[in-house]
């Protein structure tokens, strides 16, 4: 992010009528105490645009914004600045003129250190222009471009030295070979280049499959001999301190690498399989920062309701969805607003997904007799405001859960449930009385994630009869009248380009439904006759919009394609 004095930001957001003195040194003391850019936290909170204050920074400056893909990148120039380089800086060159000047996009066009580095590099004068992350991502594309084929050859010629070796019976041994140490840590920097958010290595019975799942898509990304499977799952072991001679058991693990100029938490699951152990890692950009509700996919009635949920100081807030819905980031984002100097904000994870500052994070660890409950116990007596929780998943945290919020406690949870009306009898089912459900509960939010339109390539289409003939039919299937959802005119979708892998899509949205739980839904919660259906047509009645419906406003704005909304809505 640009770095620009705050007495400067702050001129220009008040020029700008965007914000007011006091609030904008509030928000200054705040990123001066948790050591983040001002425009970050102004971003999240929902103060300011993105798009927006990019412009106006631009314009304020003395900078043109620059527009990559309009503009395009000259593919010779680029190339003149190494990758490495290019990714350090935060800078892509893109265009020279006659006159030799190189056009360079940069997150920082203020930064004279980078500015007299590149032009010592390029050899040459630089024009700096300022670039917003989606343009600069559009330069690194085209350098995993030829990095596919870099990759996939290194990993070739990995695989046949590591054949040529001779063969060790000792695995640790094995799995400190350079081939194989090579196999792995390339494997990894793919990954994160990628956008990956998962690497999964799976043991067919001639070979190692090795799949990333990006926006939340498998994809197969190579295929590996069976030979190196072995030190390949031992190196795995080895960095993730775990048994290198165990493999009849589960065993999970984690470590932390640095890959190229991100710090990357890498979680390690290995099961045993009919052809070998299989390999699951999950990766975790440890540097992330936390997301605004309108960056998560909220729209404005749900960020409102979330907002009012999260202002009292006790209660319980749900996130509910299934595994890898995006509950957990949607928690952070919660948590970012209430981390103040006057509010003490513990957690219980498993694992710890992102650091935040000033936050008191505790791990799950039951070989240490940690666990969700027994966490929970200790956290009660450390004072805290507001208490997170991973996840509720049994009857023992869930009871320490809902006391907690019943005393003076504001309680965030995620909760594994199809929709935001199941978690009121999962909750029973895990042997909650309905009263004390009914006391607890501010709001229900649940979730899914759906691939974002890359809007470096969008265009839009008029659904034509088949396609709105098809869109009834799915709606029908899914037990709703069609005739109660406003079909959109027209519909977007990307065309496929470079920097999204030709897939039209690039990054996630969250679609939402959430249930504010007033008096009405309260005592539907205790009613002896209470069922899903009845508070269902309650909670429409008050308001609340279903996944679908909350997918299809994205769909018509734009966001994303109908085909998706189907696919994580049938998920």
């Amino acid at each position: 992010m640009i770095s620009i004095p705050s007495v400067k930001l702050k001129e220009i957001l008040l020029k700008a009528g965007l914000i007011e003195s006091s609030i904008f040194d509030q928000i200054d003391q705040e990123a001066q105490r948790k050591k983040q850019n001002p425009i970050d936290i102004l971003i999240s909170r929902g103060i300011i645009n993105r798009e927006y204050i990019f412009s106006l920074l631009a314009q304020s400056l003395g900078f043109e914004l620059v527009n990559l893909g309009a503009v395009g990148i000259d593919d010779k120039v680029l190339h003149l600045l190494p990758e490495d380089i290019a990714r350090r800086l935060r800078a892509v060159p893109f265009a020279q003129d006659q006159k030799g000047t190189f056009f360079v996009a940069m997150e920082d066009p203020t930064n004279l250190e980078s500015l007299d580095f590149l032009s010592l590099r390029l050899k040459g004068k630089i024009r700096p222009f300022l670039a917003t992350d989606e343009d600069l991502n559009r330069g690194f594309a085209i350098y995993e471009k030829r990095l596919t084929t870099d990759f996939k050859k290194i990993i070739e010629e990995s695989i046949q030295a590591s054949l040529q070796l001779k063969a060790r019976g000792d695995l640790s041994e094995a799995a400190a070979e350079l081939p194989i140490v090579a196999i792995v840590d390339n494997l990894l920097a793919y990954a994160v280049s990628s956008r990956a958010s998962d690497i999964h290595f799976e043991m067919l019975e001639d070979g190692v499959l090795v799949r990333y799942r990006i926006d939340g898509i498998l994809h197969e990304i190579i295929r590996m001999s069976k030979e190196v499977q072995p030190p390949v799952v031992a190196r795995i072991k080895i960095l993730s301190s775990l048994r290198v001679d165990e493999h009849t058991h589960p065993q999970d693990g984690r470590f932390r690498s640095k890959i190229g100029d991100q710090l990357v938490d890498i979680r390690v699951s290995i099961i045993p399989t009919f052809y070998g152990e299989k390999v699951e890692m999950r990766l975790l950009t440890a540097a992330q920062k936390p997301l605004s509700f309108s960056q998560l996919g909220l729209l404005e009635g749900t960020v409102k309701l979330v907002e009012e949920s999260i202002k009292k100081t006790y209660g319980m807030v749900l996130s509910c969805g299934p595994t890898g819905s995006g509950k957990t980031t949607t928690l952070y984002s919660m948590m970012n607003i209430l981390n103040r100097p006057e509010v003490n904000v513990v957690t219980i994870e498993d694992p710890i997904e992102y650091d935040m500052r000033y936050v008191n994070q505790m791990q799950v660890n039951v070989a240490a007799g940690i666990t969700f409950a027994t966490g929970l116990r200790s956290i009660l007596r450390q004072d805290p405001d507001v208490i997170m929780i991973g996840e509720i998943r049994d009857k023992e945290t869930a009871n320490i859960a809902v006391q907690s919020a019943l005393t003076g406690h504001l309680v965030l949870s995620s909760l594994h449930t199809n929709d935001a009306s199941t978690a009121i009898p999962r909750l029973i089912d895990m042997g909650i009385p309905p009263f004390l459900v009914a006391a607890v509960l501010n709001s229900i939010l649940a979730q899914r994630l759906a691939r974002r339109i890359h809007l470096g390539c969008i265009e839009s289409y008029k659904p034509d009869a088949t396609i709105l003939a098809t869109l009834r039919k799915q709606l029908e299937e899914l037990g709703i009248e069609p005739e109660r959802i406003q079909l959109p005119k027209i519909l977007y979708r990307g065309k496929g380009c470079t920097v999204d892998g030709n897939t039209g899509y690039f990054g996630r949205i969250g679609i939402f439904e959430a249930i504010d739980v007033n008096e009405e839904i309260r005592r539907l919660i205790t009613d002896p006759n209470f069922s899903l259906d009845s508070l269902k047509k309650v909670a429409r009645k008050r308001g609340m919009i279903t996944m679908l419906e909350d997918g299809l406003k994205k769909v018509e704005r734009g966001l994303t394609t109908v085909e998706e909304i189907f696919r994580v809505i049938r998920e």
